[in-house]
């Protein structure tokens, strides 16, 4: 399936989850097994070239595309979650957003000194929460191998967000 057929499948929904905002719904790339395995294909071979250890996945969506991922590439995958949602000891990071602050945390078992990680996500659009997860990678002594999103909205400039950071999108809006 081609980049351009899987962009087909996404969804503009006007006025979601408010007014003035156009929402990109990617729910029909997971109803499609033919575009969710060629997401997963994509990111496989971006993956490759990265060189990592493992996955840091980010809460919610980044979930399925980075299990798939880790599946597909045979690579160990961690959660990136909301402050107090996971069930161990953790480690986190604070962050701004457009009026006030949230944390991002993983299981402090999950990001080692010196490895090299892949952050992966449905999508960028202002990079506050990758950005987060990279300093967090940094703050435990790894490096961030590269980031990986299915969808950018480049109009909101996410990548500057992300400093140095190499980030990899399938689809550009």
């Amino acid at each position: 399936m081609s980049p351009d057929e899987i962009r087909d499948l996404i969804l503009d929904v006007p006025d979601f989850p408010k007014p003035g905002i156009v929402f990109k719904d990617i729910t029909p790339l997971l109803s499609n097994a033919r575009a969710f395995d060629a997401i997963t294909d994509s990111l496989a071979a971006l993956a490759h070239e990265s060189a990592a250890d493992g996955i840091l996945a980010i809460e919610s969506r980044g979930f399925i595309f980075g299990a798939a991922l880790a599946s597909r590439i045979r690579m160990p995958m961690y959660l990136v979650r909301k402050r107090g949602k996971l069930p161990r000891a953790t480690v986190s990071v604070e962050y701004s957003l457009e009026y006030g602050t949230d944390h991002v945390e993983v299981h402090q078992d999950a990001i080692s000194a010196g490895g090299r990680y892949l952050i992966v996500d449905d999508v960028i659009a202002t990079g506050g929460t990758a950005a987060a997860v990279a300093r967090l990678v940094a703050q435990q002594g790894a490096s961030v191998a590269a980031c990986l999103f299915v969808l950018e909205l480049a109009f909101l400039n996410g990548r500057a967000a992300l400093g140095e950071q190499t980030v990899r999108s399938l689809i550009t809006f």
